[in-house]
């Protein structure tokens, strides 16, 4: 079963196959489909590779290559089973045994404080935007909480996305390799992964393409540490 958009990728990434010999670049595919970041085509990819629709290549720029295609854009249904795809309501196909109608669930609002760098430290944040709503279980500790509108791709690899909403949970303390929300100088915020080495602080990104920052720990604050992520498609 294909998504609206993994379908149109696909059929972007194979029309500029056929025409240039090689796929699009991210920023080609992000603009084809009007996404607001790389994180978005890079979530797309990995879900048909994870199809098997294309495969990655190992140390190739561009490194995508078309395994198979649906029967939607010229290819033939695999065992007999042609992908699906998803576009707007689907009223004959019956809920997940265990849903729950919204109602049910026993939903909490906390405030969203702002945006917070995965990447790039962005100035502290002070003041309460909007509330969300999040599940009860996601704040069932101790403390009070509050949420943040992430912006940046330097956590990915922990399954952080720019756009995406973290729970935070207020503390000033946090453990060896903790996702918190870190203070840096009282004048700039990041989310990172926390190390303490010494008498220094290290906060690591989950990107590669992010130097990890040493920092003496009087220079930083832990303000929060990651209970939560709320993704909306």
């Amino acid at each position: 079963m294909l998504t609206k958009k993994q379908l149109d990728l696909l059929k972007y990434i194979n029309q500029r196959v056929q025409r240039d010999g090689v796929p699009p670049s991210f920023d080609e595919m992000k603009d084809a489909l009007d996404l607001r970041s790389k994180s978005g085509i890079h979530r797309l990819i990995t879900a048909l590779e994870e199809r098997g629709f294309i495969r990655r290549l190992a140390h190739r720029a561009r490194a995508l290559e078309i395994v198979k295609l649906p029967e939607s854009l010229g290819g033939t249904a695999m065992h007999g089973f042609a992908p699906r795809v998803i576009d707007g309501d689907m009223p004959d196909v019956p809920p997940p045994a265990n849903a729950l109608p919204v109602s049910a669930i026993d939903a909490h609002e906390i405030p969203v404080m702002g945006r917070i760098a995965a990447g790039v430290p962005i100035e502290a944040i002070q003041n309460a935007s909007h509330n969300v709503a999040v599940p009860g279980s996601m704040i069932a500790g101790a403390g009070e909480h509050y949420a943040l509108e992430v912006k940046g791709d330097s956590m990915i690899d922990a399954g952080i996305n720019d756009g995406d909403v973290v729970v935070i949970r207020e503390t000033s303390t946090a453990e060896n390799g903790d996702i918190v929300v870190a203070l840096v100088e009282d004048q700039e915020a990041t989310l990172k992964r926390f190390f303490r080495r010494g008498g220094a602080i290290a906060l690591e990104a989950a990107n590669p393409a992010y130097e990890t920052r040493i920092l003496p720990d009087d220079k930083v604050k832990v303000q929060g540490r990651l209970v939560g992520l709320i993704r909306t498609y």
